[in-house]
């Protein structure tokens, strides 16, 4: 479904991305791990169109993305950021319903609120929930209501950043729980960034690792702990010793 190939991006000096490849199977969950700054969400802003590589090609379901329509592209797409990015101003439903009213679609408000209720209720929320505003949700009711609009428009391709990310121990495995559920159930394709290890092993098919800009390692997720790359040894047990330098 995703494939990228021998993607490049710098700024300025700082080469970002180095020459990436990468295949994301149809109905896969592949999972992004690796450090801060080594480039994993700059992937996949660059997969967005949201910044433009310096070379390399990006294919989704075949169709190289610089030749295709971006507002056809982009409706392919749901997205869970890292920080919920709701809108203040908007009820929850209105947040759910976004992309429905605004998109191409151009729901009317009766129907979008019934989708967003609906989408609500399959993340575990109530409907009375529908009405308030963010500021008056946990931060685990604002990750649930997220994810609710990111497959309220039932996209083929999910983004997650850092799902859970903010959340304490048993609302991050809830979430993981959900997200590995309802992605079962809609037969998306995923990629998801994060540095949670139990959100990896919760979530993922696949996993590879970036690190200095190159893919250090990618393949199923049974064989991630069978690997004896240093590299990605050295991430999944959070040893200070390896070559991945810390700072102190």
């Amino acid at each position: 479904m995703i494939e990228l190939q021998t993607l490049s991006k710098a700024f300025g000096p700082k080469r970002v991305l180095d020459g990436i490849s990468l295949s994301v199977p149809k109905g896969e969950s592949m999972v992004i791990i690796g450090g801060s700054g080594t480039g994993k969400s700059v992937m996949l802003k660059c997969i967005l169109g949201l910044i433009h590589p310096d070379s390399g090609k990006i294919l989704v379901g075949g169709e190289d993305v610089a030749t295709v329509s971006r507002e056809a592209f982009l409706d392919r797409f749901g997205m869970l950021f890292q920080g919920g990015a709701l809108f203040d101003s908007l009820s929850v439903w209105q947040n759910v319903a976004f992309r429905l009213i605004r998109g191409p679609k151009k729901m009317g408000k009766a129907e979008a609120r019934e989708v967003a209720v609906e989408k609500l209720r399959r993340v575990g929320l109530k409907p009375e929930v529908a009405d308030l505003y963010p500021a008056e949700l946990s931060g685990g009711m604002q990750k649930r209501v997220g994810l609710a609009r990111a497959i309220a428009a039932e996209p083929e391709i999910i983004f997650f950043d850092e799902p859970t990310t903010g959340l304490d121990p048993i609302m991050s495995g809830v979430i993981n729980e959900l997200i590995r559920e309802i992605v079962t159930e809609m037969g998306a394709t995923t990629m998801t960034i994060t540095h949670d290890m139990t959100s990896v092993r919760t979530i993922a098919d696949r996993v590879a690792m970036l690190h200095a800009g190159k893919i250090r390692w990618t393949g199923p997720i049974a064989e991630m702990g069978e690997t004896s790359d240093p590299y990605l040894q050295q991430f999944i047990h959070g040893r200070a010793e390896g070559p991945i330098e810390s700072v102190r």
